[in-house]
């Protein structure tokens, strides 16, 4: 077993940067020491002291009411407890939070992420891994202790490690009561908490895993473990006809503002020139995001430009020299919020001169004028089906034949009359209704008809994209590459291009329907030097 398979990570390595950041030059030796020192039953606990309560409260700001309700839920030492559910949006404080209430606590339990967890097995023997005070490293080929890839198999093994688990705790507190140690772990208690549980509905069996981590209380019918679960989205989305306990809801509000300028003031050298700097771009960037991540991560740059016409980093500033400050950093606000937040900026010089040498070519054949291209690759023969669906959907069935006809509907422009005032108002009725009708279905033998008389029109094809993806010749479209339509109509379908609707009962066939705009088609028979507006129907 590789180590692609079986992911190392140090678990209460990993815990203790939260609150600590360590020294990179004692790193390397720190983590082959504690890789040396096996574990023991005291290592379930986080830290190695406990916090008092006014630490605990002061270490997050804004969440007084949260640890309350948690500490109030978990009960006293040894109490047993219906499985906790804390959810609330991303970067409030739920993960820290947990993990200081068990620091404070002092109580033994095991630490899953749904994220370095990815899949049921990794998250099952990452669990039993740390029950059964196993670590992965060289001497065992970084394997797990057990492996497990059934729900029924980690029940047993479940079972069976907290057993131990529990006994060892029971030990544990004989030998604390004699010898008082303040790292060691309390109770005879074990609590499971499932981090990230909103990235589990994405794999595979989910709908029976998810109930399964949800039933484990009633499962294992341990009173000595408890259940925490931790996830970015709410419990509505978790419901299923399994039949479970519901776990006790607490709820993560977004910070307010006083309460991020309380968090992102701590460990700040100079606190009265970092106050400043946040009376600047705290409200802006608030009316954005309320993230702590993304917040602190634009802050340390915009920071660092705020000081430059600083010598003195530990200085008071004065109103004046704030106003200055100001005035050199306000620049740099709104390229940051663009660059931080993906807020797209106008059109470059550069794209500009693409776009005006594009209209020259728009104007020579016939294709309407569209300020952006395509960001995206896609080959020829994708962009001639999208093409194809799109008119499919946009026309009538029965113009197939009088627009693509052996002259690529070219002649089309020749039997136009100069319309009346009357017939004007009728198409632009026509154009509304279709418009209102949204786009039509079509079946796979009109999609494919159309197809081959698109690319059997010579002067339709662009030279350039036709040789780079194989060629779209008619001729050799109805030899081979039948199956290679077949497979890039099934990837248009997959990305949404393409929608596959229901079958016809008269048909009894697939019927599909195109999903994008006419700007979006526009741009792809662009790209290809197409003349779509020649074949489009307009009432």
């Amino acid at each position: 077993m590789n180590e692609e398979q079986n992911p190392q990570t140090p678990r209460r390595t990993t815990r203790a940067s939260l609150s600590s950041t360590p020294n990179p030059k004692s790193c390397k030796a720190k983590l082959k020491l504690c890789n040396k020192q096996p574990l023991t039953i005291n290592d379930l606990a986080y830290g190695d002291e406990s916090i008092s309560l006014d630490d605990l409260i002061s270490s997050l700001p804004g969440r007084r009411s949260q640890i309350s309700e948690l500490l109030r839920l978990l009960g006293p030492l040894d109490s047993p407890m219906f499985p906790v559910f804390v959810y609330g949006g991303a970067s409030t404080g739920k993960t820290s939070t947990i993990l200081q209430i068990f620091k404070h606590l002092k109580r033994p339990f095991v630490y899953c992420s749904c994220i370095t967890c990815y899949s049921p097995r990794i998250l099952f023997e990452s669990m039993l891994n740390q029950l059964l005070l196993h670590r992965r490293n060289e001497s065992n080929r970084y394997s797990s202790t057990k492996r497990c890839e059934r729900p029924s198999d980690f029940v047993n093994f479940l079972k069976e490690a907290l057993c131990n688990v529990v006994d060892s705790l029971k030990g544990n507190m004989v030998k604390s009561s004699s010898k008082k140690s303040s790292g060691w772990a309390r109770g005879k208690m074990v609590y499971l908490v499932f981090d990230n549980l909103e990235l589990a509905r994405e794999w595979d069996k989910s709908s029976n895993i998810l109930p399964f981590l949800f039933n484990l209380n009633d499962i294992l019918k341990m009173p000595e473990v408890g259940l925490v679960f931790l996830s970015n989205a709410s419990p509505d989305t978790y419901y299923s006809d399994t039949g479970y306990v519901e776990p006790v809801p607490v709820y993560f509000p977004d910070y307010t503002e006083d309460e991020l300028r309380q968090i992102l003031m701590k460990k700040q050298e100079n606190l009265k020139l970092y106050s400043s700097f946040l009376e600047v771009v705290l409200r802006p960037f608030c009316r954005v995001t309320r993230r702590v991540d993304e917040l602190s991560t634009a802050f340390s740059t915009l920071y660092q430009i705020y000081c430059e016409p600083l010598d003195d980093l530990g200085i008071v500033p004065s109103e004046d020299m704030k106003r200055k400050l100001f005035t050199h950093l306000q620049p740099h606000i709104g390229p940051s919020l663009n660059e931080t937040f993906k807020v797209e900026n106008r059109l470059s010089s550069e794209a500009s001169a693409k776009t005006n040498k594009w209209k020259g070519i728009a104007k020579k054949n016939g294709v309407c004028e569209s300020p952006s291209e395509i960001d995206f690759h896609m080959s020829a023969c994708a962009k001639y089906l999208l093409i194809c669906a799109f008119l499919a959907s946009r026309n009538p069935a029965t113009l197939d034949a009088s627009l693509f006809d052996s002259t690529g509907g070219s002649n089309n422009r020749k039997r136009k009359r100069k319309s009346s005032e009357k017939s004007k108002e009728k198409k632009e009725n026509a154009e509304q209704e279709l418009l209102l009708k949204g786009p039509g279905t079509f079946p796979l033998e009109r999609l494919l008809a159309i197809f081959q008389c698109i690319v059997s029109v010579s002067e339709c094809l662009p030279d350039e994209e036709a040789q780079g993806d194989g060629g779209l010749e008619g001729e050799s479209w109805t030899n081979g590459l039948l199956s290679d339509v077949l497979l890039e109509l099934s990837s248009l379908c997959n990305a949404n291009f393409i929608s596959k609707c229901g079958s016809c009962p008269l048909e009894g066939a697939n019927r599909y329907r195109s999903m994008v705009s006419e700007a979006m088609a526009l741009k792809v028979a662009r790209s290809l030097k197409f003349p779509l507006a020649k074949y489009l129907y307009r009432g």
